[in-house]
């Protein structure tokens, strides 16, 4: 499966915004990205001024989608250090090698392994949003509510806590209406 390809499954399964009708960091991702690995089609080989080129584009495109700096840096330095010293197979393209490094670069990065939610506490399971402003939590919270209530099939209530932010409380309770879970003002 492709880089792009797994980014889409990913996104379709866990972020879909189809119900609230926006771009995912996914999307945004993957064409930034696809672009980046269109510019290494045609090249004989991995060069050290290619795979330059290719990370400013992959770093940029990290730094676009919010991923902390430090992470970004680690990132692009181990692609970097995969892709000089890695000898390419001849079955791959230089483009299809690269994707390949940076795909397993962020299996890793992400942790490699899906951690399930624990669930074995005394009902109810609480899960707390914290974040700044503007990144994100009433979506996540809208589609980690759709999550668990298709996917795991358990019952679940949104509550929004910000009480200085009147419109995000409206937002909760309208994207809780529209997946179907409750929501306690």
């Amino acid at each position: 499966m492709s880089l792009i390809s797994y980014w889409r499954r990913l996104d379709y399964l866990c972020y879909s915004d189809s119900f609230l009708g926006t771009n995912t960091m996914f999307d945004s991702l993957s064409e930034r990205l696809t672009r980046t690995f269109k510019n290494l089609r045609g090249q004989g080989r991995l060069t050290e001024e290619n795979v330059q080129n290719a990370l400013r584009e992959v770093r940029l495109s990290l730094i676009e989608a919010d991923v902390a700096l430090p992470v970004v840096k680690e990132f692009i330095e181990q692609v970097k250090n995969k892709s000089l010293c890695q000898e390419v197979s001849t079955e791959l393209s230089p483009d299809q090698a690269f994707i390949k490094i940076v795909h397993d670069e962020l299996v890793a990065v992400l942790g490699g392994i899906r951690a399930e939610l624990n669930f074995k506490t005394q009902p109810p399971a609480v899960f707390l949003m914290a974040g700044l402003q503007g990144s994100g939590k009433t979506t996540s919270t809208a589609k980690l509510a759709r999550y668990l209530k298709e996917t795991e099939n358990k019952k679940v209530m949104v509550a929004s806590a910000d009480i200085y932010r009147p419109a995000a409380i409206k937002q909760l309770q309208i994207l809780a209406e529209q997946i179907g879970v409750c929501f306690f003002p």
